[in-house]
């Protein structure tokens, strides 16, 4: 296990340096894609810490990801505050207002709560379009991308993936000390056997609806940092099939695991453009296959294959070393 962890610790590291050296050998388009990348990693964390965690299934994070977006562009729009202070708000707003949303559907389950939360997802578009004074409407609002600070030497592009980054970096660890603690172990005990959790002093209902307001809080960073990134906000850009993009991000990326979010991510990014570049005519069928073959390869996900890899390895490397 030790061996394990050296290389789990060795490829975080090389990662860090890899992803500080990127936007530097890349093109502005190539940085803003990687930007992306860093804002679906912290969508697909939050929605895997609710449904790969904690077990419970949700259909709607997609709803999350557009009131955080919307609480940042609206306080760019209407009332000019710093950018820097609109995501840990849109955050906060998220995180009350999926705690909120928790209470209720602690008496469904399963594909119950899905259905709860997909109606949810088919709603909140449809709500922004009809406080156009606030959200613009159907024609949404456009912002203005935020240049670096002064005396750094960097684009627009390259300011926004370092920040992007960092947030990333922050909220993983964070989820990490999260999981790992005794909180991490309740929610995981509830998704396991909730009849014993409850036996053994755990507050269920409780957990539950906190683990759906952090993850939606951090849906809603992700958001925030979206409308940022990409100066634009309209409701049908948060549609249904966003939600079932980050369901499909943490499946293939891997369930219960951090590092599973950023495969994911990866995928939901990249894969959609190279099954357009495969075929123009039938795109969503290039990405079926796609889709259908990591699932057949990989039934853990990237990161689970990826991790029985490292313990491979490293008891290859143990073995190697010691007694014959």
């Amino acid at each position: 296990m030790t061996g394990a962890r050296a290389w789990e610790r060795a490829l975080v590291v090389a990662a860090l340096a890899l992803a500080c050296a990127l936007p530097f050998a890349l093109s502005g388009f190539r940085a803003f894609q990687f930007t992306q990348v860093g804002i679906y990693a912290i969508a697909l964390l939050g929605l895997n810490i609710l449904t790969g965690y904690n077990g419970q299934i949700s259909l709607g994070h997609g709803a999350f990801y557009a009131i955080g977006a919307y609480t940042t562009a609206i306080m760019l729009d209407k009332w000019n505050v710093p950018y820097g202070l609109t995501i840990p708000v849109a955050g906060l707003v998220c995180l009350v207002a999926g705690f909120l949303f928790g209470i209720p559907a602690l008496r469904l389950e399963g594909l119950y709560l899905a259905l709860a939360t997909f109606a949810l997802a088919l709603a909140v578009p449809q709500i922004l379009k009809y406080f156009e004074h606030w959200t613009g409407g159907s024609q949404g609002i456009v912002l203005s991308r935020p240049e670096a600070p002064a005396g750094l030497t960097l684009t627009p592009d390259q300011w926004l993936y370092f920040m992007t980054l960092g947030v990333l970096v922050v909220l993983f660890v964070l989820s990490a000390n999260l999981l790992r603690g005794r909180t991490g172990r309740a929610i995981v005990a509830i998704r396991d056997n909730p009849i014993a959790a409850q036996a053994m002093g755990v507050n269920t209902a409780l957990y539950k609806s906190l683990t759906f307001g952090v993850s939606a809080a951090y849906t809603g960073v992700a958001g925030a940092l979206s409308a940022v990134a990409v100066a634009f906000v309209a409701p049908d850009t948060f549609n249904v099939f966003l939600s079932i993009t980050l369901l499909v991000g943490i499946v293939v990326g891997g369930l219960a695991s951090i590092s599973g979010a950023i495969f994911g991510a990866l995928f939901i990014q990249f894969v959609p453009n190279w099954a357009q570049d495969i075929s123009k005519a039938a795109p969503w069928a290039i990405y079926g296959i796609f889709l259908i073959v990591f699932m057949y390869t990989m039934p853990r996900g990237i990161a689970g294959s990826l991790k029985l890899v490292l313990n491979r390895l490293a008891r290859a490397s143990g073995g190697a070393g010691g007694p014959v």
